[in-house]
């Protein structure tokens, strides 16, 4: 099976239609990342298609969740995963006159000047004893982009800094000298069993985590100005990152839920990361952060993700996705269950199929 990147998104975002009503999106009621990165491919999805049932259907799960007066019904403000749907509040705000998103969005920018910070000035992953002081590299995909927009909408370039400074700073402690890959985690204070007593470091260096990585920096750079002091130590992380990968794509085009074991026992290939790993490139080529040339590792990795997949009558399946994960050792990571058509997953597919379509590739 081969899929044109707008023909598989339109499957996918039918699929999930036919699936669920949009108030139901699970965890049903809770403004939570696993809907936000849906919807943030399904508004990718919408953007290139024109098809305005997709713009209505995120709308209709935002309000779900954020009442008439802007108040969000259910989250933590001290997660960032139930900060990152806000960016989806961003073209709500834009096309209609609802005050309700505006009063949201500014809210959820507040929460960040006043979030934990360990020693170094990173955000704990968590306002809870579980991840305090731990930056996890999923984080930059929850906070960056939703600060970065907020720094643009309503002008206030303090945003900018900030986003900067956390990319910065989770690169910094996170990055292995040796293969230039990112561990998933780090331990300010050195406290949790998984932290390496002398760095504080996780152990591995799982696929998704460092997917989010190089896709919510392309997208903070969205917004940042390009003269920002910070802006091309931004880009050149990616850069890094996307050199750090290239070893590891596997014979099919995807990488693994463990990137630098492809060969290792019990691993496996893993369709969110490469998902993730393909929009960047993809994005990275097209706005001129990367070389054109690494579309052709992209197209290995995006058609190795087309050729994983299987149809149910008119239904897509998107299958060899990792569930949510939490940090630990490789035999933690190679026996995580995996899902299909579970929302991260899917979204992430969006999220590549996306990019792929607006860096050409068939």
């Amino acid at each position: 099976m081969h899929l044109q990147p707008m023909e598989a998104a339109r499957l996918a975002v039918e699929t999930m239609m036919r699936r669920y009503e949009a108030p139901l999106l699970p965890p049903v009621g809770r403004f939570h990342y696993h809907q936000g990165v849906f919807l943030s491919g399904v508004y990718q999805t919408y953007l290139l298609t024109g098809d305005e049932r997709y713009f209505r259907y995120m709308r209709d799960w935002v309000d779900s969740v954020v009442d008439e007066n802007g108040r969000i019904l259910h989250f933590d403000r001290g997660q960032m995963d139930d900060l990152q749907p806000g960016i989806l509040l961003y073209p709500l705000r834009a096309r209609t006159d609802d005050p309700r998103y505006e009063t949201a969005l500014r809210m959820i920018g507040e929460i960040f000047l006043s979030y934990p910070r360990n020693r170094v000035g990173g955000f704990w992953h968590k306002s809870d004893d579980r991840c305090r002081d731990q930056m996890w590299l999923d984080g930059l995909y929850m906070g960056g982009p939703v600060c970065a927009e907020f720094g643009k909408t309503f002008d206030r370039p303090e945003y900018f800094d900030l986003v900067a400074e956390q990319a910065i700073l989770m690169e910094k402690h996170t990055r292995d000298p040796k293969t230039g890959l990112l561990y998933h985690a780090w331990d300010a204070e050195k406290r949790m069993p998984w932290a390496n007593p002398e760095t504080g470091l996780s152990p591995e260096f799982w696929g998704r985590s460092i997917g989010w990585v190089g896709v919510a920096i392309l997208d903070d750079l969205d917004f940042i100005p390009a003269e920002h002091p910070k802006a091309e130590e931004m880009r050149n992380i990616v850069r890094r990152l996307m050199k750090a990968i290239a070893p590891y794509q596997g014979a099919d085009g995807r990488w693994y839920q463990v990137v630098d074991k492809p060969d290792g026992e019990g691993n496996w290939p893993e369709n969110s990361c490469t998902s993730l790993f393909t929009a960047a490139l993809c994005k990275g080529a097209r706005t001129g952060v990367l070389e054109p040339s690494v579309l052709e590792r992209a197209q290995r990795g995006y058609d190795g993700v087309i050729n994983s997949l299987k149809m149910d009558g008119d239904n897509l399946l998107i299958g060899d996705v990792c569930i949510g994960t939490g940090v630990g050792d490789y035999q933690h990571y190679i026996h995580r269950p995996t899902s299909v058509n579970d929302l991260h997953g899917v979204g992430a597919f969006l999220l590549m199929c996306a990019e792929a379509a607006r860096a050409g590739l068939k």
